[in-house]
This record gives C-alpha cells, sequence and structure tokens, in this order.
C-alpha cells in the first residue's frame, strides 16, 4: 500500500497536535519579555489587515469544529436533555472560569498598587478582591464557552449536511448589519461597542491603545462579534466533516486542500467588500483564517499521517491533551510574573521586568531578548504540560 493510501486511526493525531501548536503559539504571543520590543509578525495588526499573531485564535476555533464533529459523531448528533445538560454545564463553568481569571489579574494588580498604602494586609486583600469596577466581562475563554454552546448546539438541531447554507447565511447577515450600520471602525459610533456598552458598561470592556497612545475602549471578544465566530467553528466542524468521511489520508487532504483554498480565495475576495479584521471579526476574516486553518491541517496530517514523521509532535501534544487547563495555568503565572516582585537599586521591579531587563535584554538585545522571554515562559508550561502527558492525567474543563 502507498504512502498516499495509508489509513489513519480513530482518533488522528495530526488534530492533536494541530490543537498543541495554537495553544502554543497562544501562549507565546501572549507573554513577550515587553510589549514595547516585539517583532512585528508576533504583534496584531492595528485595525485591518493580518498577522500570523491574527490566526493563533481564529486556528483554535477551527479545530474546536473539527474535534466538535468528531466528539458528536459518536452519538450520532442527537440533542438529548442529557447531552444539552451537559453543555451548558460545561459552558457556564469555562466562562466563569474566563471570569475569574480576569478577576485574579484585577486582584494582583490590586496588591501590587497597594504595596506602599500604610493598610493592613487584610485591607489590601479586602480592596483588591473587592475590586469589581473595572472587571473585565469577557474574553478568550468566556468567547469560547459561548461559541462551544451556541456552535454545538447548532450542530446538534441542524445536523452536519445543513451547515454549510447557515454559516453563508450568519456571514452575510453579519455583513449586511456591519454595513448598514457603518460599524467598520473602532469608534463609539460602531454597533460592536454600542451593544457591549449596552450590556456590560464601559468600565467592564477591553481597553486598546493606538499607536498615537490614545485609549479607545473597544472589545475584541464582544457579543455582536461572536455571532460570525459561531459561524467559524462551524467551518471547523464542516472540516472535521471531511475528515470523516473517508479513512484514506490522502482523500482527506485533497478534500481539505480544495476546501480551504476555496474558502481562502473567496476570504480575500470579500476582503474589498468587508475588509479582514480581527477585533469586529469580519466574514472575510472567518473565511481566509478558516482557509488558511484547513490548509495548515492538510498539511499536517501528510506530515504525520502519511509520512509517519510525529518524533517532533510530542512537544505539541503535551499541550493538547490539557489545552484549556495548560492556557489556564499561564494565564495565572503571567499574571503572577507581571505582579510579583521586589526592591531593585530603589525601584520596585516585577519578575518578569527583572528576567527581561537584568538577563534576556542585556544578553540578546530587546527584541530577541523579548522573544526568549516569551519561548522560555512557553517552555515552563511545555513542562507542566509534559508531566501531565507522561501520568496520563486529563482534566477537562
Amino acid at each position: 500500500m502507498s504512502n498516499t493510501t495509508k489509513t489513519a486511526s480513530t482518533r488522528l493525531l495530526s488534530v492533536d497536535v494541530f490543537r498543541g501548536i495554537t495553544i502554543a503559539s497562544m501562549i507565546l504571543v501572549n507573554n513577550p519579555g515587553s510589549w514595547s520590543s516585539i517583532y512585528t509578525p508576533l504583534g496584531h495588526a492595528q485595525w485591518n489587515g493580518l498577522t500570523p499573531t491574527d490566526l493563533v485564535f481564529p486556528f483554535f476555533v477551527f479545530i474546536m469544529g473539527v474535534s466538535m464533529f468528531l466528539s458528536y459523531k459518536k452519538f450520532n448528533f442527537k440533542l438529548s436533555t442529557q447531552t444539552f445538560t451537559k453543555l451548558l454545564n460545561r459552558s457556564i463553568l469555562l466562562f466563569l472560569i474566563g471570569l475569574t481569571l480576569g478577576w485574579f489579574g484585577v486582584f494582583c494588580h490590586g496588591i501590587n498598587v497597594l504595596r506602599g498604602e500604610y493598610l493592613s494586609i487584610f485591607d489590601k486583600i479586602w480592596l483588591s478582591a473587592s475590586n469589581l469596577e473595572n472587571l473585565r466581562i469577557l474574553g478568550v475563554l468566556q468567547r469560547l464557552a459561548l461559541i462551544s454552546f451556541f456552535g454545538s448546539l447548532t450542530l446538534l438541531i441542524f445536523k452536519p449536511k445543513r451547515l454549510l447554507w447557515l454559516i453563508g447565511l450568519i456571514l452575510l447577515f453579519y455583513w449586511i448589519l456591519m454595513a448598514a450600520t457603518g460599524s467598520y471602525a473602532e469608534n463609539e459610533s460602531s454597533l460592536v461597542y454600542i451593544i457591549d456598552r449596552a450590556a456590560f458598561g464601559v468600565m467592564h470592556l477591553y481597553t486598546d491603545h493606538l499607536p498615537n497612545g490614545t485609549k479607545v475602549v473597544f472589545d475584541p471578544e464582544g457579543l455582536l462579534s461572536t455571532l460570525p465566530c459561531i459561524a467559524h467553528v462551524l467551518l471547523g466542524v464542516w472540516a472535521g466533516k471531511l475528515i470523516s468521511e473517508s479513512k484514506d489520508n490522502g482523500v482527506r487532504i485533497q478534500k481539505l486542500f480544495i476546501f480551504g483554498t476555496i474558502i481562502l480565495f473567496t476570504g480575500f475576495l470579500l476582503n474589498y467588500g468587508f475588509p479582514i479584521n480581527k477585533k469586529i471579526w469580519s466574514s472575510s476574516f472567518v473565511l481566509a483564517t478558516c482557509g488558511f486553518a484547513s490548509l495548515l491541517l492538510g498539511l499536517i496530517i501528510y506530515i504525520i499521517d502519511i509520512k509517519g514523521h510525529k518524533r517532533w509532535s510530542v512537544y505539541f501534544e503535551s499541550f493538547s491533551v490539557n489545552p484549556m487547563f495548560i492556557y489556564l495555568v499561564a494565564g495565572i503565572l503571567s499574571v503572577l510574573l507581571r505582579n510579583i516582585g521586589f526592591i531593585n537599586l530603589g525601584e520596585w521591579i516585577s519578575l518578569q521586568g527583572y528576567f527581561y531587563s537584568q538577563w534576556s535584554s542585556p544578553i540578546f538585545g530587546n527584541y530577541l531578548g523579548s522573544l526568549l522571554f516569551a519561548i522560555s515562559f512557553v517552555t515552563l508550561n511545555w513542562f507542566i504540560g509534559l508531566i501531565l502527558y507522561k501520568k496520563k492525567i486529563f482534566i477537562k474543563l
């Protein structure tokens, strides 16, 4: 039997590796040594456009959809009371975990700000813990909770064969809605901002910083932009359908390449009418990033499941078996590194600031030092994931 006709096992290793790559990449781009010293590909597009970093989160959403299809296929896509309850509980838990992670950041920052005040430790803890006026309600984990719930519900209600029509309707409706309301810009007239402000209030939204230093309140994980993100995860579901239709990996790759090329080309064409934009999760952004993701998944299947080159994949498997838990641990460690520190030469400095300014930056320079700090941080989390992987401990969130 030739390489191109090798059949895959029940569980494709390539899907796990793809997921692990996205988790490792999310941790990498979120934790530079200094935000003022990052290479251009490791930063987000300021507004319209696409950088490699802008692909990371969409890739995770896409592979979530793939896994969603493979998981529900075992139950023949039947919506039962038990399935709905389990899905609802998991989504609520994930949303609350995301909210708690945001609170933990506010809490640690509050303790840090109050360190020089003449207050008891109990007063500092209480004041920091009860300071909820600036707590951001939405975020990455919260968005994943919402699209997991509504994406799964859509799959179980409409069944896979009707999904492409529904995806097209969602993306077309979102485009018309944004165009009709003139909501392409990052300002207070955008419908994305108006809905978020009405739902949560200005103080509970993300504050963006423009290159000129101007602060703009605009949440990239807003409520309205969650709608096209549901279509995004459903495109991942469709890719999962393409994978499961055949046990021949060569056929799987062909289908993924054709699918990916079509929607990628469509996304770039749509860019002329509805610009590719991550912060409003534009319809063109959905199609283009899902197109790239489909092509990459096909390539990984070719490397791992056809050519059999698997030794390198262990690194990413360590992230993949407990993806949400590792992401959560990375978030906690990141908050601690930014808010725990000591007095150095008469000034307070965080652990992150110390390692960057005293070690990586002086030796390797600002930009390379910032990148190496991020890589070191990813490696730290990899060790945690590797221990769980070796001990076969799977923590489901």
